[in-house]
């Protein structure tokens, strides 16, 4: 894992998605070194990074193109870059171009979520993956709802992490915002 001070980081650009989240989402994620990975609102690059590590090829999107030169610095910083396509744009015309999706990961959807998660199902292939993580109590419950419609049967845990700062009189904690995280699995038609 990369240490969360390791990436480059801007006010502007969310992220990058903190290092316990991201262990968690690679392990949720089932990734193999055969897989395409789609990740749409890639912000700072966080898990774009630690899946480039993993996977066979990553499509990184975000309609920022602040996020995507910091993504970018972020590769190169890690010497990751060799299998990332990068992709300014929103996630839903990035999507249209896009075939053969092993996981899906959804971090920043842009109001569009149901329609990121409709054209994932379509671009799925068997045995694929989707990730949402969210912060919002509206996209929790929109992405599992939408899930269902869908015909998937969501996995759905909520992570509250505190860090320790040794202080002279004694251990602070401080604690990061809970996030959740989102999994839905597409079952091989036998």
């Amino acid at each position: 894992m990369i240490d969360d001070l390791d990436f480059i980081s801007t006010c502007d650009v969310p992220g990058p998605t903190k290092e316990n989240i991201r262990a968690i989402l690679l392990y949720n994620s089932e990734v193999t070194s055969d897989d395409t990975v789609v990740d749409i609102g890639c912000g700072t690059g966080g898990i774009t990074c630690e899946f480039a590590q993993r996977a066979k090829k990553v499509i990184s999107i975000d309609k920022n193109p602040e996020a995507i030169n910091i993504t970018k610095k972020n590769l190169n910083k890690f010497n990751l870059e060799e299998n990332v396509n990068l992709i300014c744009d929103d996630g839903i015309n990035a999507l249209k171009n896009i075939e053969d999706i092993d996981i899906g990961v959804v971090g920043g959807s842009g109001r569009e979520l149901e329609e990121i998660l409709e054209l994932l199902d379509s671009k799925l292939k068997p045995n694929g993956r989707i990730i949402i993580t969210a912060i919002l109590v509206d996209t929790k419950v929109e992405a599992v709802n939408k899930l269902k419609d869908l015909g998937y049967n969501p996995k759905f845990v909520e992570v509250n992490i505190s860090k320790g700062r040794i202080l002279d009189r004694g251990i602070m904690m401080t604690s990061e915002n809970p996030i959740a995280i989102i999994t839905a699995k597409r079952e091989a038609k036998k």
